[in-house]
């Protein structure tokens, strides 16, 4: 009679090595197969990982404040973003994304709110080089870990017109209608020094990594 023994489960990896696989997989892709909707279960399964072991319980209470706000660039969202999603649809010109970012800070006024920034840079043929940015707040919610977010206002600038660079052209700021005005959840599932996960009422998932501070961009 042969008894069989079973072999005990891998550990789970260090922190670190897991924050490092899941970058070193999102930098692997172009920009916009990283913002655009497609499919990485590998990806996301590290994602779920690291959600595990956030090693900030409620990373939207005040006190974690310091560590959260300042600006983060968006390096990957599964189900893409409200810009990216409508780039991937069918255009009559072809659109690149630059760049993505959210910029967190202490909303003015006292009160316990966020002010956000979400911008991009597009890169439209011919036109050149499109800036979109949407002001709007975070209002945290008491379990610290989740926030209802609306956005205002919209700004629109050309930073690259025809090939030339340095252009300082005009703002449009675009109010955002009151019965226009989106209202969405927005849950922070992870938050350390220098990586973010935050995840959108449908469950897409958006990986933020910080910008450096001496940049001056905060």
């Amino acid at each position: 009679m042969t008894s069989e023994t079973q072999n005990p489960p891998m550990p789970a990896p260090p922190l670190p090595q897991l924050k490092s696989d899941l970058l070193q997989q999102v930098q692997s892709l172009e920009l916009e197969e990283a913002l655009l909707p497609s499919q990485h279960p590998a990806i996301d399964q590290l994602i779920h990982d690291l959600e595990a072991r956030n090693p900030i319980a409620q990373p939207l209470r005040e006190a974690h404040w310091p560590m959260l706000l300042g600006t983060w660039e968006l390096v990957y969202a599964s189900q893409g973003t409200v810009v990216t999603r409508r780039i991937n649809s069918p255009l009559p010109l072809s659109i690149h994304i630059q760049r993505v970012w959210q910029r967190l800070s202490r909303a003015e006024g006292g009160r316990a709110l966020i002010a956000t920034e979400n911008g991009a840079v597009l890169a439209l043929p011919v036109v050149g080089e499109l800036t979109a940015t949407a002001q709007g707040t975070w209002q945290p919610y008491e379990e610290g870990e989740s926030a209802n977010v609306s956005f205002g206002a919209v700004t629109l600038q050309a930073t690259r017109l025809l090939g030339l660079a340095g252009l300082h052209l005009p703002k449009i700021n675009l109010p955002v209608l009151e019965f226009l005005r989106r209202e969405a959840l927005w849950i922070t599932s992870y938050l350390d020094d220098d990586l973010r996960i935050g995840r959108g009422a449908t469950g897409n998932l958006f990986v933020f990594c910080r910008q450096p501070r001496s940049l001056g961009t905060d």
